[in-house]
């Protein structure tokens, strides 16, 4: 059966995969995971913390200042990778018109403002006892400064639009073009002289760090990861919330202006 192109398709018009990602049937199957995903994020954060700063050793030359690095590193991961969650949204939203796409792109901005954010200060505390100052205008820490401009103007952007569908499109170019600065900060301390130190944990001959500090960061690397799907699932579901309580605002004056 054809649908109608001006009306949003009902959970049981789509094929499995489309329906998991109807606004309607999103805000029904999320519902169940927000809690179990609330209880796991709280579980790691704690393991995580605990190891981080009591049961993890000081490093040899850092000293106590390392531990900084538990809640950086991960908060620098989650700062590119929710902008990569917006970046593919973005496609979504371009290529397919898919109905959740400029949602979850809108979603994911103010999340991943927060963690550039927390990257960047964390970067600075840990800056200062190491290098001798809290910032330094390196290839990274500028690259990355960059991002949580490109977050503040693309959330500045949707406040902007009274029209969201108007703005996703519109919004959704400005993503991708902004996307190319992902991989400059990923390869920054290999194309320039920074102070930032090449990878140590992702690399093809392994990681250099010993165990005893790569088990408590991988635990906040799961940790981040999934307070970012947490967030994401809470943001994504008051935006549609939103949306259809605008929707029906308009329809409500739209008939008060026929009758009138």
């Amino acid at each position: 059966m054809a649908q109608n192109a001006s009306s949003e398709p009902t959970p049981q018009d789509l094929g499995f995969f489309s329906r998991l990602a109807h606004p309607g049937y999103f805000l029904q199957w999320s519902a169940y995971w927000l809690k179990p995903l609330a209880i796991l994020v709280c579980a790691l954060l704690a393991i995580g913390l605990f190891y981080a700063f009591y049961n993890s050793p000081a490093d040899y030359q850092q000293g106590d200042t390392v531990r900084i690095l538990y809640i950086h590193a991960p908060a620098a991961w989650l700062s590119q990778f929710s902008y990569a969650v917006m970046a593919v949204a973005s496609i979504g939203s371009l290529v397919w018109r898919h109905p959740l796409a400029d949602v979850s792109a809108k979603a994911a901005a103010p999340i991943g403002a927060t963690f550039t954010a927390i990257a960047l200060a964390t970067g600075a505390l840990w800056g200062r006892p190491t290098w001798g100052t809290f910032w330094e205008w390196d290839g990274r820490m500028t690259s990355t400064l960059v991002m949580l401009f490109i977050y503040l103007g693309i959330i500045a952007l949707w406040r902007t639009f009274e029209d969201q569908a108007r703005a996703g499109r519109i919004i959704a170019v400005i993503t991708l073009v902004g996307a190319i600065n992902v991989p400059i900060i990923k390869f920054s301390v290999e194309w320039w002289n920074t102070l930032h130190q090449p990878a140590s944990v992702f690399r093809l001959d392994g990681p250099t760090m010993p165990m005893s500090m790569l088990i408590p960061l991988f635990v906040m690397f799961f940790a981040f990861s999934f307070l970012f799907l947490l967030l994401h699932f809470i943001s994504m579901r008051a935006e549609i919330l939103r949306r259809r309580i605008r929707s029906a605002e308009r329809r409500n004056a739209q008939r008060l202006r026929s009758q009138g």
